[in-house]
């Protein structure tokens, strides 16, 4: 399964609600420290049996199933905690044992179940792109979902994009938009780029107005816009979940999508281009007003330094250095 599939886990519930299969939500609120699937990770499960995503790499979905398989029945949530042996571990991939919390919560009306309106609109708010946490009280079970400026617990998460508990017995679940990259120039490099990329939870979409370039042939089954960077730019208005590369190292393709990145708040800006190539860029750049600051916000030559060679190897040090910028705003 794909990155995207696993970050529609929301969605999927909602649909299998719908369909009248029933369903319900389970969210790791607590993890060990090697384990594969960080706190906010989500499994869907359908009144038969159905799964979508994980809460820890294989460990314990089985029990977390027959669970809640029972709370769509009764209509209680529970917050099950399992301990996981070192064969047990070892045997999904991680290098120790330890311990996992688990929230499984019924969709539908009543009782404690979680709200079908509820639900509703946290998968509307994450269809328009609109950050907000979901709340829930792990011992009374209300719920709320909370945007951004009404909640400092849920702001210092949100800005961290860390699910998890809090002192007073909450777990909030983080919904950020979902991430995107942007790359400008359909080259060599772009390929491994974009499916990198896309394994990594970023939907990609390519931009270059050269039609032998930007050929469905060279990148079956991606985006693709022909337009100009900076008309591209602006239809796809990148925002702070955002990441934009460019990789033509051509001044009439690649500074007009600078400029249009800049005036946004994308997390992360890089280009392609030797330490000269990047003088010349710069020179370009004030004289047409932009600030030293905003200057900063570049990445060039672009990707971490780690003697990569080939296409790939670029690429692998473009989203390493992507990673870098997102997980520790460097």
């Amino acid at each position: 399964m794909d990155a995207a599939a696993h970050d529609r886990i929301p969605e999927t519930a909602r649909a299998w609600h719908a369909q009248g299969r029933g369903a319900a939500l389970a969210t790791a609120v607590e993890t060990w420290g090697s384990a594969p699937r960080q706190a906010g990770s989500q499994l869907a499960i359908s009144g038969d049996g159905q799964i979508m995503g994980s809460v820890s790499g294989g460990c314990v979905e089985g029990a977390v199933v027959t669970e809640a398989l029972e709370a769509m029945q009764d209509g209680t949530p529970r917050l099950l905690t399992f301990g996981v042996s070192d064969d047990s571990a070892f045997a999904v991939g991680l290098a120790c044992g330890g311990t996992i919390r688990v929230l499984v919560e019924p969709v539908g009306q009543g009782g404690h179940r979680l709200p079908v309106q509820m639900l509703d609109d946290l998968v509307a708010a994450r269809a328009a792109r609109q950050a907000l946490g979901y709340a829930v009280d792990t011992k009374g079970w209300a719920r709320a979902l909370i945007r951004p400026g009404e909640d400092r617990a849920v702001d210092a998460r949100l800005r961290t994009d860390r699910s998890g508990l809090e002192e007073d017995g909450r777990f909030i679940a983080v919904h950020n938009a979902p991430l995107r990259l942007i790359v400008v120039g359909a080259v060599h490099i772009a390929q491994p780029l974009l499916t990198m990329a896309r394994a990594c939870g970023y939907a990609p979409t390519l931009i270059d107005p050269r039609g032998t370039f930007g050929s469905t042939e060279r990148f079956p089954g991606e985006v693709i816009l022909d337009d100009w960077p900076d008309a591209a730019l602006a239809a796809l208005a990148p925002d702070a979940r955002t990441a934009v590369v460019t990789l033509t190292h051509d001044a009439k393709l690649d500074d007009p999508a600078i400029l249009a990145a800049l005036n946004g708040p994308c997390f992360y800006l890089g280009c392609l281009g030797s330490t000269r190539t990047h003088a010349k860029r710069l020179d370009r750049l004030r004289a047409a007003g932009v600030s030293e600051a905003a200057i900063a916000r570049i990445h060039a030559p672009v990707g971490l330094d780690i003697g990569a060679k080939t296409p790939a190897e670029i690429a692998v040090s473009i989203l390493a250095q992507i990673t870098q910028s997102l997980r520790r705003g460097a």
